[in-house]
Order: structure tokens, then sequence, then C-alpha cells
């Protein structure tokens, strides 16, 4: 079981001198220019001064206000130092006057810095599912990396984002609201503002999230420009990709009963209210194109997590695009499948942890995830209808990396931190020799 670290805190100040040497160290070439573009400018000065003290006479009292009486060490020193405090608090001042308006409250520049700079060298992440677990997972991956992907399924038909997807003919953006959310900079009105949901006859349901991602891909003309431009207005850590740009449906085989015949189901949002046992999940059309830029996260990745999530109809949904999948067992990144916390009513009803990996194997045909990530604390109340994932037996071909995951409020959701700490833990055991 992997144990999360907890780093004590410094002092402020020596926390913002860190700040400021990260930033002086990652930024010295520019440092340096900057230092030399004064030395320059300075000698050209001096040249200027020193033709005009040939030819000119300088009056006396100009001597004792250019400091002649004292030896030139000493002036230079003096004008020297001087000069250096004041270019670097002028330049500190202006850069506040200018940055202010854009930092977070509370942050100063060299902290945002310094933050940004150590995102930037964060491992490549590629998360794949939809609905609220893979926001939940995003959550957490946003404090140790920026160069996260999310890959959402597009197959959403329920409420809000069905209602769009069948009017006016976009993708559904619940889920991506969602994960643009997750990954906002700072979860700040304008985050919950995406949130907030319509209660009149007219909008009822509808959130303005959805409709301001529904607009955008209007103007500009396609869905994944939308997503981009949402994205920005929320200075999101990392990028939000649908699993492909074709307008697919859900399809379930459900079967009530052992000797019952298979009952099939349209639509994601009936799939968990069926009667019976879900048998298989597919798409209609059976072969959509993968997003190219998806594909490329994949092969470009150091991590690659399925999941948490309902798994028939938030991660599966990905992974049944062929070239999505065939990008996933190319890859040489670390692949983990995150399980569940509970059971699922109406699509994992009894799963244990060896359930989810076979039914994910089944519809793949391999083992795409060598690692399975499961909960271990099966303690506090549950909703009713849940039950907890139960870690039995070990599945041939996959390691089982069992630790608590559990919210502290929400036993059956997963805790973000928790979650995200161990997985970058696990990446790192990967990169450590030996």
């Amino acid at each position: 079981m992997l144990v999360m670290q907890h780093h004590g805190g410094f002092g402020r100040w020596k926390r913002r001198v860190g700040d400021w040497l990260q930033v002086a160290w990652s930024g010295g070439k520019w440092i340096l220019m900057f230092a030399l573009g004064v030395a320059l400018a300075s000698f050209a000065f001096a040249t200027l001064l020193a033709e005009f003290k040939r030819i000119v006479s300088v009056p006396a009292w100009l001597g004792y206000l250019g400091l002649q009486v004292l030896p030139w060490p000493v002036r230079a020193g003096i004008f020297g130092g001087t000069g250096f405090v004041a270019i670097a608090y002028a330049a500190l001042r202006l850069a506040r006057i200018v940055l202010h308006p854009l930092l977070p409250a509370g942050q100063s520049i060299a902290s945002v810095a310094a933050q940004r700079q150590r995102l930037g060298r964060g491992p490549r992440v590629v998360a794949i599912g939809g609905g609220t677990g893979l926001a939940t997972l995003l959550r957490g991956l946003k404090a140790h990396s920026s160069n996260i992907t999310a890959i959402v399924t597009v197959a959403d038909d329920g409420g809000s984002s069905g209602r769009l997807r069948r009017d006016l003919g976009v993708l559904p953006p619940g889920d991506f609201r969602n994960c643009i959310t997750a990954l906002a900079d700072d979860e700040t009105l304008l985050t919950q503002l995406f949130r907030y949901r319509f209660g009149d006859d007219t909008l009822d349901g509808h959130s303005l999230g959805n409709l301001f991602i529904t607009a955008l891909a209007d103007i500009t003309g396609s869905f994944e420009r939308g997503l981009q431009e949402a994205s920005k207005v929320l200075a999101i850590r990392g990028r939000v990709v649908p699993s492909t740009l074709q307008t697919v449906t859900l399809c379930a085989e459900v079967r009530d009963g052992d000797n019952a015949p298979l009952k099939r189901v349209l639509g994601e949002a009936s799939i968990p209210g069926s009667i019976g046992r879900i048998e298989r999940v597919y798409l209609e059309p059976d072969a959509p194109a993968a997003f190219p830029v998806a594909l490329q996260a994949i092969l470009a990745a150091d991590l690659i997590v399925a999941g948490p999530g309902s798994l028939y109809t938030s991660i599966l949904p990905n992974l049944l695009l062929r070239e999505l999948a065939d990008a996933v067992r190319n890859s040489t990144a670390l692949k983990v499948q995150v399980c569940n916390m509970a059971t699922q009513l109406g699509e994992t009803d009894g799963f244990s942890v060896a359930d989810h990996v076979r039914a994910l194997q089944a519809h793949t045909g391999d083992v795409l995830f060598a690692n399975v990530l499961a909960n271990e604390n099966q303690h506090g109340e549950l909703l009713p209808n849940m039950s907890w994932v139960a870690l039995g037996e070990p599945v041939p071909g996959c390691r089982t990396v069992a630790a608590d995951l559990c919210d502290r409020e929400h036993p059956w959701r997963h805790d973000s931190a928790k979650l995200a700490e161990i997985l970058i833990g696990l990446l790192g055991e990967l990169r450590t020799p030996g």
C-alpha cells in the first residue's frame, strides 16, 4: 500500500525566496541578457560622458555632484549598486502593475510563476472516461501537472446534454463542462457560473456551461474549437478533447436471467435503468474514427488512466473505438485502470475488482491496462442499493494495487488528492531505476 507524503511548510519569507530563486534559475538566460543590455547601455553613456568632459570644461560643482572627491572604486560601487537596486525595484513594481489583475487572489508573481514552471515539467497524463468520475480524477491530477489530456466520451444522451444533442445536433457538452471546470486553474465564481443550472420553464435543467460550450461551437464553427475557447476562459491546466467527433449511440445487450433471451437497449441514459445483466455494449455506427488529437496524446503519454467512472457508459464507450484502443495498446506509458469504490445500480451490481477488469478485457480483447488500482478502505455508510467493490481474487496478467482512496465525506467516491498522489507515485516507481 502506498502512503501519501505530507511536506511540512516553511515560513512565508522562505517560500517567497524559494519561488524567486526557482524563477531566477529557469529564467537565468533572460536575466543575463537584461544585465548585458544594462552594461552595454552604461558603457555607451560612460563613453559619451568621457568625450563630453574632453571637449567641454566641467564646472567644479558638477564634480562634487559626481563624487569626484572619492576614489573611483567607491564611486563605481555607489552608483552601480544604487542603479541596480533602482532597476530591480522598478521592474518588480511594473510587473506587479501589469500582472496583478491576472493573478489569483492572495498569490504573488513569484509563486504563480514557480507553480506554472513546476506543473509544466509534470508528467504527460491521459485520463479516459466521462461523468463525475473523470472530473474527480482531473481535480487531483492538476496539482501535479499541467500536461493533462482528458479524453471524454460523446455517447451521453441524457438530461441537458441529450436535449442539446437532439435539438441542435452538437456533441453532448455536459461531461466536457465537468472536466473543464475540474481542470480550472482556480475554481472561483466563474467556474461556479459554468455549473449553474437554470430553473425556469424555458431553460429548465440546462446549465450555463452547456449552453456556453454549445454557443462557442456554433461561433467557432466546430465543437473542438469551442472546447478550446471555453478552456481559455477558465485557464485550465491541460486540455479536454472528445474521443471522436462523430455522433454515436451506445447500445447494450441485456439478459434478464440465465435462460432469458438478449434484449437490445439503445442510448446511454437508458442502459442503467434496464432490467437485467449487461452482457455487452457496443457503438452505432460500429467503427467511428477516433479524434486524432486524442490518439497523439495517448502515444506521447507517460501515464494513461482509465476510470474511475461508470464502467459500461463512461469508460468503455471510449475504448470501443478501435483506433483509440490500439493507441493505448501500442503506448509505452504506464497504464492503470482505476476501479470504482462501490457498485453501480443497473451496471455493476455485485461486481468485484476482478469483474470490472474482466468486463473491460472482454470488450477490448486483451489486457490493455496491466495495473489495477482499487480501494482497500471499505468503511463508512454507502447509499442505498450500493455495496463495496470487493478486492477478491487477483486477476491473471494484472498487478493490483490496493490503497485507501476514500473520500471522507462521501465514502462511495474517490478522494481526488489521494487518487492523484498514488497514481503519480506509481509512475515515480516505474521511473526510478532498480
